[in-house]
């Protein structure tokens, strides 16, 4: 386990490491609530100048880790991370400032307020899939917030991890932001503490654990999780940008299938070439384990009847697999039950969108669902009759860099929402402050003679 200190990781930390930053950090957390919006903006600043110090380094770790190289780390790593921290600090001021809401009948001669408070330690637990955009920029709303933050990256990208630690180190002192590497042991160690709040991306099946660790201590959470995120293609959709679009498995319309297959092999290779292998943009799996996992994803479908219709290759040693598209997939094969997260695309062919309604919403709840469609009234029924943390018409993935959209799951695939307001909200507490001016309160209290009846009376009668 390391822990990031002002001057330098150390190794072999303890779990008295992880209490003591911790308690400095809930020390910290009661001085901040009284920071102001030009301290967190300079924070938030900070950050910025030590992220673009540190490119070189970032592309260094990404390729190692995944494979991905740099211009997908600027899309994908750092852009989102940048986007959060101008955009949080260009609207801080505002979203900070106390609002006034108007008073109920009930309650006319009072003044009403919201204040936003900072919710105090925040714990923040990101995935290998993206490692420093899920991990910074869930920070920078922490940041505006007013909150200190501990945070555990996933120990699947070490190189990645790495530059992370460095860069905290850099730039905070850790009892304000402190990070934990190491395994699943040390994320259950922080899990044990009183945070007061806890954010998570990940699967659903370690949200829940993450979710019952919060319960004990009533800590409140956002879990960004995931699922099976559905695609639909009808046949008036167009079909070679959908084909350019589309990157996890999806539900086509038989008469769009043909089309869209071809158009789905001409765009894999123009962004790859006719050999993935060769490609300097095509990423690798993190690890062993993980390519393990997704080729018996794959070999499964197969052994159940599913076509390959590209691809099919994988490599071990290199964690390479090609980009693969499945046809005739059974639908309780592994492919269609599990999150993939790799270049394996199912594709089922439908000819009534009834059925693919029904079919969605027999799954749990999907982070995101996306429709290709020239049919206003096939969108809006598809948009109307599912449920999903979000969706895209005629483009996939792309809301997740509206900064300001809500992102998040509902139930299975997430709680809360982040970026932009929603993130500074998911940190902050809003905290109601009602204060007496000239209400008539006062007279509705005891002792209940009938005058106060009659007041009662009347106040249920035209006041609520």
């Amino acid at each position: 386990m390391n822990v990031v200190t002002a001057i330098a990781p150390v190794q072999g930390q303890t779990e008295s490491s992880i209490a003591s930053v911790f308690a400095a950090q809930k020390q910290k957390a009661i001085a901040l609530r009284t920071s102001s919006a030009a301290e967190r903006i300079a924070k938030l600043k900070r950050l910025e100048t030590a992220l673009l110090a540190r490119k070189d380094a970032i592309y260094a770790a990404v390729k190692a880790d995944l494979g991905k190289p740099a211009p997908e780390a600027d899309l994908t790593e750092l852009m989102p991370v940048l986007s959060e921290i101008r955009h949080t600090a260009k609207h801080l001021k505002g979203w900070m400032r106390t609002k006034s809401v108007a008073p109920t009948m009930a309650l006319l001669g009072t003044q009403a307020r919201i204040r936003y408070e900072p919710k105090g330690v925040s714990l923040i637990i990101s995935p290998w899939n993206y490692p420093i955009n899920l991990t910074l920029g869930p920070l920078a709303s922490a940041i505006g917030a007013g909150c200190t933050a501990i945070l555990k990256p996933s120990e699947m990208t070490p190189n990645c991890s790495a530059v992370l630690a460095e860069l905290v180190a850099a730039v905070f002192a850790p009892d304000e932001v402190a990070l934990f590497e190491g395994d699943a042991g040390v994320s259950t160690e922080l899990l044990a503490l009183p945070f007061d709040h806890i954010f998570f991306t990940g699967s659903p099946a370690v949200g829940k654990i993450v979710m019952a660790a919060a319960a004990k201590n009533l800590t409140s959470v956002t879990l960004e999780l995931g699922g099976k995120s559905p695609v639909i293609v009808d046949e008036t959709a167009d079909v070679k940008k959908a084909a350019s679009s589309i990157m996890w498995g999806k539900f086509l319309n038989e008469r769009a299938m043909p089309a869209f297959l071809e158009s789905a092999k001409a765009a894999i290779a123009k962004m790859y070439g006719a050999d993935a292998a060769k490609s300097a943009d095509y990423c690798r799996i993190v690890n062993e384990r993980h390519f393990g996992r997704v080729k018996r994803i794959l070999d499964d479908a197969t052994a159940k009847g599913a076509n390959v219709v590209l691809g099919g290759a994988a490599n071990v040693a290199d964690r390479f697999m090609a980009p693969t598209l499945l046809t005739n997939v059974s639908r309780d094969s592994l492919v269609m039950q599990e999150e993939i997260f790799g270049p394996v695309l199912p594709i089922l062919a439908f000819t009534d969108l009834a059925d693919v309604i029904g079919h969605i919403n027999a799954e749990p709840k999907p982070l995101a669902l996306y429709v290709f469609s020239k049919d206003n009234a096939a969108i809006e029924r598809v948009l109307s009759q599912t449920s999903a943390g979000g969706s895209c018409v005629n483009m996939t993935v792309l809301h997740f860099s509206h900064a300001n959209l809500p992102f998040g799951g509902v139930n299975n695939s997430g709680i809360g929402s982040s970026h932009g307001l929603f993130g500074f909200k998911a940190f902050s507490h809003e905290r109601a402050v009602l204060r007496e001016q000239m209400s008539a309160a006062a007279m509705l209290a005891p002792p209940y003679t009938a005058k106060v009846k009659t007041l009662i009376g009347l106040t249920m009668k035209y006041f609520t």
